[in-house]
């Protein structure tokens, strides 16, 4: 009888937590290589645990940082994703690479698509809380008499009504063949309205609250939280958009 309730109180415990973890999986053979791009003054190690749970899905995965912190102009910073994306598509032979930006690096990785010729070679663009058509935090800096921005050109720039932006979401913001998501929270403090996370013109586009109304992740939430990582792997996958709100 111990037995046997031992092995009942396993199996009860078995299927209360077992929706909690996320089992990795492999990625299919097929699946494009994948680079990660940081946002404004992040380093790239702060990508590390987002490029460890793709890694132990089975993607092949890189990471890089902005130019100068993302300081200076972002079309000048797109080069650099221009070239890591190259550079990768020379050492894994894959004809496209699927492409993830957190906060201003998914402006980086937009106009190098737009502007720099990229649109060809990304299968399946992502942004994380990136403010797409800029933030009032960037706003407010010029508000509260601090000049525009301080100087700091990456700034003006998501400025809500920049030139830069303005000719960045001029005509189609999805050029190409590439797959666009573009994942935010209602919780991001620094890219207000958050709505400005949105992208246009057949891209998908997914707050975390859609799926897990309690979740309660801010900006940097976004590359650490195991529920936001569900929506990637899915965005990355093609498949449809979904998550496990439990997952850690």
């Amino acid at each position: 009888m111990r037995r046997l309730a031992f092995v009942l109180t396993v199996g009860i415990l078995a299927g209360v937590l077992g929706p909690l973890t996320v089992a990795p999986s492999a990625a299919p053979a097929t699946q494009n290589p994948v680079l990660i791009v940081a946002g404004t003054i992040s380093p790239e190690f702060a990508l590390d645990p987002l490029a460890a749970r793709l890694r132990l899905d089975g993607f092949r995965v890189y990471t890089m940082p902005l130019p100068g912190g993302g300081l200076g102009d972002i079309a000048t910073s797109s080069q650099a994703v221009r070239d890591k994306v190259n550079a990768i598509r020379s050492a894994t032979g894959a004809s496209k690479v699927d492409i993830i930006g957190h906060s201003q690096g998914g402006l980086e990785n937009r106009y190098y698509m737009k502007f720099l010729g990229g649109a060809d070679k990304i299968g399946t663009y992502v942004s994380l809380g990136t403010p797409q058509y800029g933030t009032i935090a960037a706003n407010i800096v010029n508000f509260f008499g601090f000049g525009s921005c301080l100087g700091i050109v990456g700034c003006q720039q998501m400025t809500i009504g920049s030139s830069f932006l303005n000719n960045l979401n001029a005509g189609d913001d999805t050029p190409g063949a590439a797959r666009y998501v573009s994942i935010y929270t209602t919780f991001d403090e620094l890219v207000q309205p958050y709505t400005n996370s949105r992208i246009y013109d057949g891209a998908t586009n997914v707050s975390l609250q859609s799926h897990c109304w309690w979740k309660v992740v801010g900006h940097v939430g976004l590359i650490l939280d195991g529920a936001v990582y569900g929506l990637i792997r899915s965005a990355l996958r093609g498949s449809t958009i979904s998550t496990n709100c439990f997952a850690l």
